[in-house]
């Protein structure tokens, strides 16, 4: 269980990565911040690209880094998007980033969209992305 501090602390990691975000196109900023199991956190946000198929969501971002430096043990991610000049929304994962946490979460993993620090909505991935594929699934 991941207490109110640690929850606030996430989600204004992921409200301060939009300054980075890449969308000259949209002009939807969106940020991310992933935990893991060891208490380290792993920030991204969104990259645009001309060619719009080339582009990476901010939880992607996040959750690559974390799992290209070792970590595979994801416990929750803080997602926070909005217009550039406007107010944020509660910025729920596209498709592709709800498979993507399936690959390396289970249905438990955390998903906290929020509009602040203390203003967010949680769910799970499981709800997010019921009757989900993943790797066992292969087995």
């Amino acid at each position: 269980m991941i207490d109110n501090n640690a929850i606030s602390d996430l989600c204004q990691k992921a409200i301060d990565m939009r300054s980075g975000s890449y969308a000259p196109y949209s002009d939807f900023l969106v940020g991310s911040a992933v935990l893991t199991s060891d208490g380290s956190i792993y920030t991204g946000c969104n990259i645009e690209n001309s060619a719009f198929g080339p582009s990476i969501c901010a939880e992607r971002t996040a959750i690559f880094k974390a799992v290209s430096e070792g970590h595979k043990d994801l416990v929750a991610i803080a997602i926070a998007g909005g217009k550039r000049d406007g107010d944020l929304q509660y910025c729920a994962p596209c498709g592709v980033c709800r498979q993507v946490m399936r690959e390396f979460c289970n249905s438990s993993f955390r998903i906290y969209l929020a509009k602040s620090a203390q203003d967010y909505k949680e769910f799970t991935l499981g709800e997010l992305l019921p009757e989900s594929f993943g790797p066992e699934n292969l087995e």
